[in-house]
């Protein structure tokens, strides 16, 4: 049980349980868990650094909705709802933030374009993120199950800066993707370059 409650406004009309019904209707047990944690976490970022804890709460919520929808639907989405096609070279790893999007404004209802545009950000970060972009990007990486040393790493900057720890998350990833041979979204790359030239 939880006393986590949303603006009417904020979801459609859409209620809390509402909204985990769907969660529940696309994502396995373990996956649906990690929403709820980062969605905690999200809630308690904003409320840290004076933000709005309720778009931050909700696109903790539902930023995974889209992690384990067929590949199929999403090169159809790809293909027909107006993306760019060079989408259609990764996978869902990057599609299950810019395009999920998709699915969560026809499947829940979701309109506001600062969670939607938090959740997009969330797989690939920005080079302008915004504060709400980076406490849905951080959350998702420092939520408690996590516990990798960069893991670690971010959930300590996340106490003081959230810049801090978006630059270690990107610092992680980048790292990773590169030591397993991944192909780097042109994206992460941006929004690492604009970082950097932030802190310098």
């Amino acid at each position: 049980m939880t006393d986590i409650t949303y603006p009417t406004e904020l979801t459609n009309g859409l209620s809390r349980d509402d909204i985990i019904a769907r969660l529940k209707e696309r994502l396995d047990d373990a996956r649906f868990e990690h929403c709820l944690r980062v969605e905690k976490t999200s809630r308690k970022l904003a409320k840290r650094f004076d933000e709005d804890i309720d778009r931050a709460g909700l696109a903790g919520l539902l930023h995974d909705y889209a992690k384990q929808i067929p590949v199929t639907e999403y090169r159809q989405v790809i293909q027909n709802e107006g993306f760019d096609q060079a989408l259609l070279a990764y996978g869902r790893g990057i599609w299950h933030g810019m395009v999920g999007v998709w699915f969560i404004e026809h499947e829940v209802g979701i309109t506001d374009p600062l969670v939607l545009q938090a959740i997009e950000r969330h797989t690939t970060g920005a080079p302008t993120m915004t504060p709400l972009d980076e406490i849905t990007f951080v959350a998702d990486f420092i939520e408690p199950a996590r516990k990798l040393d960069g893991e670690v790493a971010a959930r300590k900057a996340a106490e003081t800066s959230l810049s801090d720890a978006t630059l270690i998350e990107l610092q992680n990833t980048l790292t990773y993707l590169v030591s397993t041979n991944k192909v780097v979204y042109p994206q992460t790359l941006l929004t690492y370059n604009a970082l950097i030239r932030q802190t310098n």
